[in-house]
């Protein structure tokens, strides 16, 4: 389904060779498990069924995780009526419309179709935006849903869950007997876990690099959209500088959906979780909003 929304090549060309790799590195786990004797099946089936559960059901568990509810145009109009403009504008159709009660200035779009998306902000962003940020804002999110880049996160988080069963497995059911009946060797819950941990790390590390790219790719089809890629820049600047302001509590509450937010929610002075962020650097996305600016001769 073709929307308005730039095309982006390289986004689209990075989520499948990321795929491409991810399913080589599962094809690889599962090789080496069955070498070495694991009866996984039972922990595979329940891997498949949170992937199904996750892919299928994306839209309700977000939600319900972040304590958003569906809000009608009764409710929210003005909400309602960006999202209205910005959808006719991309001649796209219009998701569902949440709102999330948290002070934790926010937003995300889930769904594993665009039929099926739901785009939520938290009453924290209405407080602080202004309409055209808050429009820009928006236009980000419909992004992610026009290009497919959230179902897509969706299926490469599976060999993470998969490997992170297995470590599990490994540690709490017992796999601790050698290969060859005993007779020397390693221990068989020593070799899953540490292969686990190693399949879990390149997952992360190739997950988090398709992450980042991908909200360049939203900034950049978000604000072309508008074409207000200032309106868009001041958000970011509001959000990231707001998040300061806000209880360490609450943030790491939110950090384990940060791969959907529109900008990371990160405690103080966590430099490693920096490091392997789901986001781009504010500094290089506010460059890259700078451009498109100049490019269109406006902000």
């Amino acid at each position: 389904m073709r929307t308005r929304f730039a095309s982006d090549s390289g986004l689209t060309r990075r989520m499948v060779v990321t795929m491409f790799l991810l399913g080589l590195l599962y094809v690889v786990f599962v090789g080496v498990l069955i070498a070495l004797g694991v009866r996984a099946l039972t922990v595979l089936l329940i891997a498949g069924g949170l992937l199904f559960a996750q892919y299928f059901l994306s839209d309700r568990i977000a939600l319900f995780a972040m304590h958003g509810r569906e809000v009608s145009p009764q409710e929210a109009p003005e909400l309602h009526g960006m999202i209205d403009r910005l959808c006719a504008l991309a001649d796209m159709p219009k998701p569902r419309v949440a709102i999330a009660d948290s002070d934790v200035p926010n937003a995300f779009a889930t769904g594993r179709n665009q039929k099926k998306a739901v785009v939520c902000v938290t009453t924290g962003i209405l407080r602080r935006l202004e309409p055209q940020e808050l429009e820009g804002v928006l236009a980000h999110e419909l992004s992610h849903v026009a290009h497919r880049d959230v179902a897509v996160m969706t299926i490469a988080s599976f060999l993470g869950i998969v490997a992170g069963l297995m470590t599990r497995f490994a540690l709490y059911t017992g796999l601790g007997g050698r290969r060859e009946n005993g007779q020397g060797g390693l221990p068989i819950g020593l070799i899953v876990m540490l292969v686990s941990i190693v399949v879990y790390a390149v997952s992360f590390v190739l997950t988090r690099a398709l992450s980042r790219y991908r909200e360049l790719a939203a900034d950049r089809a978000g604000a072309l959209l508008t074409q207000r890629p200032s309106a868009l820049a001041s958000a970011l600047t509001k959000v990231s500088g707001d998040m300061a302001r806000i209880p360490t509590r609450d943030l790491r509450d939110a950090e384990p959906f940060n791969a959907f937010y529109f900008a990371p929610a990160l405690a103080r002075g966590e430099t490693l979780a920096n490091l392997f962020s789901t986001h781009p650097p504010l500094e290089r996305r506010l460059e890259q909003l700078a451009n498109i600016s100049h490019q269109l001769g406006r902000g």
